[in-house]
């Protein structure tokens, strides 16, 4: 089915007084990202071709998180959705589809959007309302059918009767129209209700008033359905994330050990026959290529790892990482730090800003920052790369097949050159030739009977 003339309206001015925040409650982050581009990317993965988001509170701060992501309008004044969503009339052709969500509803996905504007598209209507059957309805407005299954209308929990609190079917808040009849039956809606608002729900009567049709289109799952406005429905809305992205990952054929403690965001891609080990978060939109084992207790944002590389009990964020890598325990990877294929990062080990070649290893007890590092390199026990001097940092250069001993310094600027050793327990201050031996220290001096002389 086309979706040529489809187009969202997504409403994300709202403050969310009920986070108790600062930040606007649509940029709260839940999987991986926030919630308004978790609706965002459902409209788009559905196939609307134009997406208006209508802001207010903390504009700047949506407006920055949007970038080129969407259309944007202002809601100066927060009179109600309806008002909301006549913002944004001159970004909306009146021939397209239009399809009205909430920026705080991070649960829908594609599919399900896709699902209801074919429904809107097939049963002819000039309106449509995602409804879902909740197993506690309080709070929500209902859905009143006709004997024959037809839209009625929506009653609000406080003015429905009794009979009427008992239907279980709700309003989700997730509509879609024939935009010229949104328009024109938005000029007619007033605000003579308790809060003095304009409110979308309204257009539905207005329609059907009209003897056109309105079709009521039901969400197979509710819990995708849910807004959030609290931060325990954030924690809910994480949770369910999580165990939707843990389900599609062991159908693709990575083993998850424990899913209950593997939370792994939205947009992370994980290759088959992989196995995550619990207590591991992997974040953002790192990638995990197949035949990994990665964890326990490990944690790992914005990184990529290669095929086969076994990490355990270590963080990386904004790495790269490579093929039939062995890292782990207790390593620290920090930004832009890359460690080519077959390299070993051991025990107690910190890299930063720093290119580790392919084969070199960096057993235990390391910390390796604003260095280039060659192919086949060891670096010893307790080996430091000196990259700052107080007001400066400087760059180190370990080119291939050099040999670093134990304890060593390495004072940047400096360079260590191809095949050369550096003996342990050395402070390198000086570049160091191709092939040579470089040894800084100073000369051992015995002092016979010092322990007889400390006594006196």
């Amino acid at each position: 089915m086309s979706t040529e003339n489809f187009s969202t309206i997504i409403l994300a001015a709202g403050k969310g007084t009920r986070m108790k925040s600062a930040l606007p409650k649509v940029l709260h982050r839940v999987g991986g990202k926030t919630m308004l581009q978790h609706v965002l990317d459902a409209a788009k993965g559905a196939g609307a071709k134009n997406n208006v988001i209508v802001i207010g509170f903390g504009r700047e701060k949506v407006q920055q998180v949007i970038g080129n992501g969407a259309q944007v309008v202002i809601q100066e004044e927060q009179l109600g959705t309806g008002h909301a969503v006549l913002q944004a009339e001159p970004m909306i052709d009146k021939k397209d589809t239009v399809m009205v969500l909430c920026g705080d509803t991070p649960l829908l996905t594609a599919d399900i959007l896709r699902h209801f504007y074919e429904k809107h598209t097939e049963e002819q209507a000039h309106a449509s309302v995602m409804t879902a059957v909740m197993p506690d309805p309080s709070g929500y407005g209902r859905i009143i059918r006709t004997f024959s299954g037809e839209f009625k209308k929506i009653v609000e929990h406080k003015d429905a009767s009794i009979s009427e609190k008992a239907v279980t079917e709700v309003n989700t808040g997730i509509y879609c129209f024939n935009a010229g009849e949104l328009f024109a039956a938005l000029g007619k809606i007033g605000r003579d209700n308790a809060q003095g608002e304009y409110y979308l729900p309204d257009v539905l009567e207005i329609i059907h008033a009209d003897g056109k049709k309105v079709a009521a289109v039901i969400a197979e799952n509710y819990k995708a359905t849910l807004g959030i406005n609290s931060r325990e429905q954030l924690a809910q809305a994480e949770k369910i994330l999580h165990q939707r992205k843990n389900r599609q990952l062991m159908a693709a054929g990575v083993t998850i050990m424990d899913p209950d403690t593997t939370y792994i965001d939205s947009d992370v891609k994980i290759g088959r026959d992989t196995i995550i080990y619990p207590s591991t978060w992997i974040q953002g939109n790192s990638v995990v290529g197949t035949e990994c084992e990665i964890g326990p207790c490990s944690r790992f944002c914005d990184t990529t790892i290669g095929d086969r590389s076994v990490i355990s009990f270590s963080y990386a964020h904004e790495c790269e990482i490579g093929t039939a890598v062995t890292m782990g325990p207790y390593v620290h990877l920090r930004p832009n730090t890359k460690i080519a294929d077959k390299a070993h990062i051991g025990n107690f080990v910190e890299v930063k800003n720093s290119n580790v070649g392919k084969g070199t290893k960096l057993p235990h007890l390391s910390y390796i920052g604003d260095s280039d590092v060659g192919a086949g390199v060891n670096m010893g026990c307790g080996c430091i790369t000196v990259n700052y001097d107080g007001s400066k940092k400087y760059r180190t250069t370990i080119e291939d097949n050099a040999f670093v001993g134990c304890n060593s310094n390495l004072v940047a600027p400096v360079k260590v050159g191809e095949n050369s050793y550096i003996g342990a327990g050395s402070t390198i201050t000086k570049d160091v030739p191709a092939g040579e031996l470089a040894v800084g220290r100073a000369r051992q001096t015995n002092i016979a009977k010092w322990r007889d002389k400390r006594n006196k």
